[in-house]
């Protein structure tokens, strides 16, 4: 377990928990070297001061608020607690709320709460009482500089915080270019309906985030590989379609489509009955959860 991002306490009513957040996260990405194309020397990015030139480093740089043109009011960790200091040391819970109320879009990132010395009873407490009742603990807390609605989730024995969004933070899609509304409108035909329906029958089951991986990180570490071994280490390679590109057609035929995808891997041989949702609301709240920190690309594992 990483070490521990932030140590205060979960408050609602007259109950104060210790707790400890830690990154629930593990991001896995690329560093990339910046380079100049002319000769390939790394490129390199410093800080500056703007009056004199001369190079400024870390252990010299504070933040500063600029009230004025060119007049700034400096600001150090501890103006930042002493701004709310119940704020910055607390995850605030100010309802509790139905787990499937949520919109998946609120969600964003998820840390592990962990309890903190002697706080193990009322941890368990809260956490088997989400549960029991089907709620989220909706809270307010801030982390580093920044002030976060968060939801407080059971999941398995931890309790889980995930940071959500601000209603203000989510753009309205009314002004986008999207088709109505129902079917019928849009000249989709009845027997069209159906084959969607069956295909997504054929392809339907428990959520299982154990089968899915993100592959393109060995991907591209094979791509590295194949430039490595035929001594592309200085070349830039040219643009060109991929594989699995094909022109885009005017005319699309979706029934076409819709049984080549029935034939197809994506679906299994035979219609199956679907099968039943998970009951209980702490659960779908999990899924929520799980579905808003997934990956954009994912692959699904072969048995």
């Amino acid at each position: 377990m990483p070490r521990a991002l932030w140590t205060g306490a979960i408050s609602f009513g007259l109950i104060n928990i210790p707790v400890v957040l830690h990154p629930a996260e593990e991001r896995r990405e690329f560093k990339f070297a910046m380079l100049d194309k002319r000769d390939f020397s790394p490129v390199g990015y410093k800080r500056y001061n703007k009056e004199n030139g001369k190079e400024v480093s870390w252990e010299n740089v504070v933040k500063g608020y600029e009230y004025e043109k060119d007049q700034y009011v400096v600001l150090s960790d501890e103006d930042f607690r002493r701004a709310n200091v119940k704020a910055t040391q607390t995850i605030d819970i100010k309802a509790f709320v139905p787990a499937d109320e949520i919109p998946i879009e609120y969600f964003a990132t998820p840390y592990y709460i962990a309890p903190g010395k002697r706080g193990e009873k009322v941890y368990a407490l809260l956490r088997e009482t989400l549960r029991a009742t089907g709620r989220v603990a909706i809270a307010q807390v801030v982390i580093r500089t920044t002030q976060h609605l968060a939801a407080v989730v059971p999941v398995g024995r931890a309790l889980m915080l995930d940071t959500m969004r601000w209603p203000d933070q989510l753009r309205d899609a009314s002004n986008l270019s999207l088709p109505a509304e129902g079917l019928k409108s849009l000249g989709i035909t009845a027997k069209e309906a159906e084959l969607a329906k069956r295909l997504v029958g054929d392809m339907a089951e428990h959520w299982k985030p154990s089968e899915f991986e993100d592959t393109y990180h060995a991907d591209l570490m094979r791509r590295i590989k194949e430039k490595i071994e035929k001594g592309e280490t200085k070349e830039i390679s040219r643009a060109e379609r991929g594989e699995g590109e094909k022109p885009s057609a005017q005319v699309i035929d979706l029934t076409a489509l819709l049984k080549e995808s029935l034939k197809g891997k994506g679906a299994r041989g035979g219609r199956k009955p679907p099968r039943r949702a998970e009951s209980s609301a702490a659960t779908k709240t999990s899924t929520r959860a799980n579905h808003a920190r997934s990956k954009p690309a994912v692959r699904r594992k072969r048995a």
